[in-house]
């Protein structure tokens, strides 16, 4: 097991010099702060009126990618309700070191689009194979025959034709729309996939706005916010296209039938936005909760570029300032901090303090801008999870947490997740009720829980009513 770890880049990861380490805190911090933000927005906008331009939102659709289809059923009501410019790109997928788990990505973006779609009030189709590959291609070849207004016109005709393996109805929109030429497609698939890299992104279904980057139908409500905030909303005062689907625990109550697993991370930024979330919807319904902690993505060999480490700390920044959580005082724990405190979570764990101290450590790395590699800091985190720093010493270096996150590591894979922070939902039998990634679905584990538990006590009911 040992080996397995250091094969996952636990063991082997570099450590930064105490200088790196607080500069790149630093420049972290400031780049994705939200008063930075906040006066780009204005500089943005300041720059927009004075050359008389209109706000122009860029939308770059991946074919084969679940979260492009969501976002291409929104894109009329999108221009129809706000004053933009809507330009539509095609793009390939994340390319590169952006690439982790291309394949595992697809995947999940079929099932995640599936569960999430009526929740938004959109459909896609259950889909678990890939898709037809000449159905993808005629997909593709129809979309980059079209041009911007065409295109929000018929995305999503075009998507569920394709995502509902209709053959007939697919072939149907390419006689009536047109088809590009094989050069014709490759020149659009390049032009867009080139337009991402110049802005610095690297994924499908993303929105582009004035230097801010929004994912799919999940972000889309921050763009709206932004836009309304300019005056561009023609329906000032209605509710929200696609607003964020509130967490909320619900008024049933669990007897310990369901387990919520929390696959978390320590130098994960959202995972350090939603740790305390998860902990706090178990308790409020009852359900046993079990966390199963990984080492950060770097830490296991998967690579984090310039773009995708940006994007992902500034739109952090969003989300917690949405869900009220303190968040952007940052203080890099990778490397020996990260394994410092694993090798003190098994004894945590028997002081029935292993949440308490993940917790700590998150809220000091990405909140407090503690220094967790320093004694002083880590002795903040422990103490502040109600443990005691002399004892902790001596439980400090111990490898036993590598064999116990190696196996977390491996169930959270056997799942279909990669990505931390995951959660699966387990009924009374161990079974797999539902596996998602990300700190933005945890409002569906919190609605899944809820029917979970309906059906059980309409189940009950009926057993009382038999009797």
């Amino acid at each position: 097991m040992a080996k397995q770890f250091k094969d996952q880049g636990g063991a082997a990861t570099m450590d930064p010099s105490p200088l790196s380490r607080w500069l790149g805190s630093t420049v972290v911090s400031f780049v994705c702060s939200g008063q930075r933000r906040d006066r780009q927005r204005a500089k943005m906008e300041r720059a927009r009126l004075k050359a008389g331009t209109p706000h122009v939102v860029e939308y770059f659709h991946q074919v084969e990618d679940g979260y492009s289809h969501l976002a291409a059923q929104i894109l009329r009501q999108f221009c129809q309700r706000y004053d933009i410019k809507l330009v539509c790109h095609l793009v390939r997928g994340p390319q590169g070191k952006n690439a982790a788990e291309p394949e595992l990505l697809l995947q999940l973006s079929r099932y995640d689009a599936f569960h999430v779609a009526p929740e938004y009030g959109l459909r896609f189709p259950e889909h678990a194979p890939p898709l037809d590959s000449s159905l993808v291609a005629l997909a593709t070849a129809v979309l980059a025959g079209q041009n911007d207004a065409s295109f929000i016109e018929c995305a999503a005709q075009v998507g569920d034709a394709l995502w509902s393996g209709d053959n007939e109805r697919l072939h149907g929109l390419a006689d009536n729309l047109g088809r590009a030429s094989e050069s014709e497609i490759e020149a659009r698939l390049e032009a867009g996939t080139a337009r991402r890299t110049e802005l610095k992104h690297y994924s499908g279904a993303m929105f582009y706005y004035g230097k801010e980057w929004y994912w799919g139908v999940d972000r889309l409500y921050h763009l709206e916010k932004r836009l309304a905030k300019l005056g561009a909303d023609r329906e000032a005062g209605e509710a929200l296209l696609v607003p964020r689907p509130p967490l909320e625990a619900g008024p049933l109550t669990d007897n310990g039938s369901l387990t919520l697993e929390v696959y978390p991370s320590l130098r994960s930024p959202y995972t350090s936005i939603v740790f305390d979330r998860a902990v706090k919807l178990a308790q409020d319904t009852g359900v046993k909760l079990k966390v199963l902690p990984v080492l950060p993505m770097v830490m296991r060999g998967v690579p984090a570029t310039r773009e995708k480490g940006l994007y992902i700390f500034s739109d952090t920044e969003r989300e917690a300032r949405e869900a009220g959580v303190p968040y952007g005082n940052f203080y890099d724990p990778i490397g020996n901090p990260v394994r410092r405190c694993y090798s003190l979570y098994p004894w945590a764990c028997q002081q029935g303090k292993g949440n308490e101290l993940l917790s700590c450590f998150l809220s000091a790395a990405f909140a407090q801008g503690i220094n967790t590699n320093s004694g002083a800091g880590l002795r903040k985190v422990v103490e502040a999870a109600g443990l005691d720093w002399s004892e902790a010493q001596q439980h400090l270096g111990n490898s036993a947490w590598e064999e116990m996150l190696e196996e977390n590591r491996l169930t959270m894979y056997d799942a279909g997740l990669w990505g931390v922070p995951s959660f699966r939902l387990l009924n009374e039998q161990g079974e797999q009720l539902l596996a998602l990634w990300g700190q933005d679905r945890l409002w569906l584990f919190a609605r899944e829980i809820q029917r979970q538990l309906a059906q059980g006590s309409e189940s009950t009911d009926v057993l009382i009513a038999g009797d």
